[in-house]
């Protein structure tokens, strides 16, 4: 590297003064787009820093066994998460967030952390609410240029569905990941990228989810015993327990290792793994989507390296693409659908006498040719078959194989399609599992729509319409009728007729069902009920209700006394029992964590007295970080004001801590319609507590003004539940959740809150019955802002935030620093817009930093600085309109 001594710039006292080394304009890190950024071999894609954590093993392994270079895409930094180590929270927690996902994710080989400056705004099970915060398309987009930049072969991601207890942002996440596959590839799409970036569309050779639906054996041998849920889903097994590179330990260690450095969300605690080979299981992934051909039947952890990064068996050499498509997913017994299988050979070799062969099941047809001929080096070929379904099959999946040979070579790859009778009945599914299919259909994975079970909730002794979905899958218009076998315990209108319904076309009818046991069980305890759907013999289904339990909130009257002592006769109502465990722990006895509670209501106010039983008391926060609730003792009451959000955005969600390091008990929203102190959020609120002394629980007392609820209540149909979140250590980290309405995560599922009637009450005339718009946090820190991206995007070239790079006219540059006392000048030159410069030294700390708006020129902007001996100068650029720039300078002594 050229350098050139700005002497002409220092003053009389330069002798006192250390100069910077310019780096020359013609190889500055900063010229951005005109250099390209760091090529990965794999990239895996999560919502937040930790999402990763539970792949490492195998990363670590692909790292130590083939040298692959791989990335992690965190879409937020984890902002509105909790905070087991500090009082941080938002931009503040997610450079700390950042700093434990980069220390961890080396473990494994990983020095990429690509963050796209997304808001972590609160725990959601919406995708839909993740996406209103996110915005689709400039999240997309970005997306979309990170993997332009990084050309990755392999890129793994997390669960796309609304599977219970799903956070909606790792959903979400996980969609994109998906649509991004595709949409890389497409030079239509996001043609700007290609314009004015200088980049190329990319495509992934292979998709992958984290995760497999069936049981998930232990030990050596877990990947070959391992039995699909699903037969035709193609799922690889890594065991964690291979040795890793570290003598003496295997790689579910290094593994539990790296989950320790995520001190914030309280890991550090993780227990030890076994050291029992036969207790140690494996990493799981299930392909999405393959451009390249694989083994049908390898696993381990070359097993999804085939044909992206490592040779596939059968001697096809690496670079060769193959592809297969049926033109249509669903299809009845007799029907025909095209195949078009494309071949495709490497950029450096002609692939000879190519043909494919589908090996498809007994009774199956196909028609057309196979042969592919001499494919040249980078170029396809394309054979189209029509395949046949059998008149008799059986509804189902089944696979399509396509066997393909040349002179170099064998190779394997395949195709899903799915056999449906030619009449269906579903019970119409919830709307987020609705929009899920949806987008699964326009994605082009089909074969993912059908990850959610269909399930409603009815609460106990209660009713509901149930709602049932009649598809015509065949050619001719049909008439029938749909026959519901109810589970014990309920009755339902037995038969629904329907007539000239066209082909292809779908009908709602709506029928009735019944709990008429109201002793059966409610939640994840044994509360999900599964029934029969059948269509004039044709088909049939079995969908799932689920019982949340019910209440009557009476009418008190005379307003209680909020003083966190239940007197008799202050709430006349029944008591509940919430002490049912949803996550975490289970209690080992009512005396380690069981509660209970009354409510009523008076004037329009709610009113609430829980008691809890505790042997431990948790950490104590202070008043001041009366926030985070799930961090240690509290309480938590949410009401849904008409039964029906979609989501918690719609909802109230008040938390209440028993006491603080003064003294007094407090409280606050959170992951709710409106979120902050109560004093903020919920005017008029009054809160007691009473701890008990020696301590074996609390107590809590509340009344909650109605008007504070977003939106008027429907007397007969609140959503209405109670949690208890239990703590019994010092290190701000939960151990049992308990409540009324259990299932996992339901405290993002308003859905699944049991129901409640008020008793005799009527909201005040005029009072909106439409919740106001939601206030999401929407903060999140910027790259620009975050030393450790600046520094990447310094060494790597990858974008800060995924944003575009400016061009070499647009950004601003480090040009020369000079330290003198406890002062660093950095000399910036360039364009206008906002500049972060941080200083560091030669072990990275960070010794001084500020921001500062340029003007187009020559700048000088003096940091102060602390702690250390000064090395090195970044800066984190960004334009007006949103483009961006790194570069940095060393400091001379």
């Amino acid at each position: 590297m050229k350098r050139a001594w700005l002497t002409g710039l220092l003053p009389v006292a330069a002798a006192l003064v250390a100069l910077v080394a310019m780096e020359d304009p013609a190889t500055a890190v900063a010229e951005g787009a005109a250099r390209p950024a760091v090529d990965l071999d794999a990239l895996f894609v999560g919502a937040h820093p930790d999402d990763e954590a539970f792949a490492l093993s195998t990363f670590g392994q692909w790292h130590a066994d083939h040298r692959v270079r791989a990335g992690v895409v965190t879409i937020t930094r984890g902002e509105g998460g909790g905070n087991a180590a500090g009082p941080e929270e938002g931009p503040e927690l997610g450079r700390l967030r950042e700093a434990e996902e980069r220390r961890a994710v080396a473990r494994a080989g990983i020095t990429e952390v690509l963050n796209l400056d997304e808001a972590d705004f609160y725990y959601t099970v919406s995708s839909p609410l993740t996406e209103q915060g996110w915005q689709h398309k400039d999240v997309l987009g970005k997306l979309v240029r990170a993997i332009r930049q990084t050309r990755p072969e392999l890129v793994v991601t997390m669960d796309p569905a609304p599977t219970p207890g799903n956070h909606g942002n790792h959903q979400y996440a996980a969609r994109l990941a998906i649509e991004a596959y595709r949409v890389a590839a497409d030079p239509a799409a996001y043609p700007e990228q290609l314009r004015e970036e200088g980049l190329r569309p990319w495509a992934v050779k292979r998709l992958l989810t984290g995760g497999a639906r069936g049981q998930q054996p232990t030990g050596p041998d877990c990947a070959a015993k391992f039995t699909p849920a699903e037969a035709t889903d193609r799922v690889y097994g890594v065991w964690d327990g291979r040795p890793s590179t570290v003598a003496g330990r295997s790689w579910a260690q290094e593994e539990r290792s790296a989950q320790r450095e995520y001190v914030t969300q309280g890991w550090a605690g993780f227990p030890d793994v076994p050291t029992d080979p036969k207790q140690i299981g494996c990493d799981w992934f299930t392909q999405v989507a393959s451009r390249v051909p694989f083994s049908p039947t390898a696993n381990g952890p070359d097993g999804p390296l085939h044909g992206a990064l490592v040779p596939a068996p059968g001697g096809l050499p690496l670079g060769t693409g193959a592809e297969v498509e049926a033109g249509k997913f669903s299809l009845v017994p007799g029907a025909s659908v095209p195949v078009k299988v494309t071949v495709t050979a490497p950029e450096n070799r002609a692939l000879t006498r190519a043909s494919a062969k589908l090996g498809l099941p007994a009774e199956w047809r196909v028609t057309g040719s196979g042969r592919l001929g001499t494919v040249l080096p980078g170029r396809s070929a394309t054979a189209e078959l029509t395949v046949t379904v059998p008149s008799a099959a059986k509804p189902g999946r089944a696979r399509i194989p396509v066997e393909l040979s040349s002179g170099n070579g064998t190779g394997y790859t395949e195709t899903v399609v799915a056999v449906v009778p030619e009449l269906t009945a579903e019970q119409q599914p919830l709307p987020q599992v609705a929009q899920f299919r949806d987008w699964a259909q326009r994605s082009g994975v089909p074969a993912l729509a059908d990850l959610v079970p269909p399930v409603l909730t009815l609460p106990s002794g209660g009713d509901r319409e149930l709602p049932i979905l009649v598809r015509n899958n065949g050619s001719a218009t049909r008439s029938g009728t749909v026959t519901i076998t109810p589970p014990t315990g309920f009755s339902a209108t037995t038969s629904l007729p329907f007539s000239g319904l066209a082909a292809g076309a779908s009908t709602t009818l709506t029928g009735k069902v019944t709990n008429t046991d109201a002793t059966l069980r409610t939640g994840m305890q044994g509360g999900d009920y599964r029934y029969t759907l059948s269509v004039t013999g044709v088909s049939s289904s079995t969908p799932a209700l689920e019982l949340v339990p019910r209440t009557t909130i009476p009418k008190a009257a005379t307003a209680p006394t909020v003083d966190g002592v239940v007197t008799p006769g202050e709430y006349t109502g029944p008591e509940l029992d919430i002490s049912t465990r949803w996550e975490g722990d289970e209690c080992a006895t009512a005396a380690d964590c069981s509660a209970k509670a009354k409510l009523a209501w008076h004037n329009d106010t709610l009113y609430a007295a829980v008691t809890v039983t505790d042997d431990k008391l948790g950490s104590v926060l202070a008043a001041a970080d009366c926030k985070r609730h799930w961090r240690t003792d509290a309480l938590e009451l949410a009401i849904d004001p008409r039964g029906k959000s979609e989501n918690t955005s719609t909802t109230l969600k008040l938390a209440v801590f028993p006491t603080t390091t003064e003294g007094k008990p407090c409280a606050a929203r959170d992951a709710d319609n409106f979120q902050g102190p109560a004093e903020e959020t919920v005017p008029g609120l009054k809160i007691a507590s009473k701890v008990s002394s020696p301590y074996t629980g609390y107590t809590i007392e509340l009344a909650l003004p109605l008007p504070a609820v977003p939106g008027a209540l429907d007397p007969a149909k609140v959503g209405l539940n109670l949690f208890v979140y239990d703590s019994d250590t010092q290190d701000k980290t939960g151990q049992t959740r308990i409540g009324w309405s259990t299932w996992g995560g339901v405290q993002g599922d308003p859905y699944r809150w049991g129901r409640a009637t008020f008793d005799g009450y009527t909201p005040p005339s005029g009072r909106p019955v439409e919740p106001p718009p939601a206030k999401l946090p929407l903060i999140a820190l910027s790259s620009v802002d975050s030393v450790q991206s600046v520094a990447q995007s310094a060494r790597t070239g990858i974008s800060l935030g995924g944003k575009p790079i400016a061009s070499s006219r647009e950004a601003a540059r480090l040009r020369s620093a000079r330290a003198q006392g406890d002062t660093v000048t950095a000399g910036v030159l360039g364009a206008r817009g906002t500049a972060h410069v941080f200083v560091l030294d030669k072990d990275g700390k960070l010794l001084g930093r500020k921001t500062v708006e340029l003007s187009r020129g020559w700048r000088e902007v003096p940091v102060p600085v602390t702690g250390g001996r000064p090395a090195e100068v970044l800066l984190g650029f960004e334009t007006p309109d949103g483009k961006v720039a790194a570069s940095r300078v060393r400091v001379g002594w």
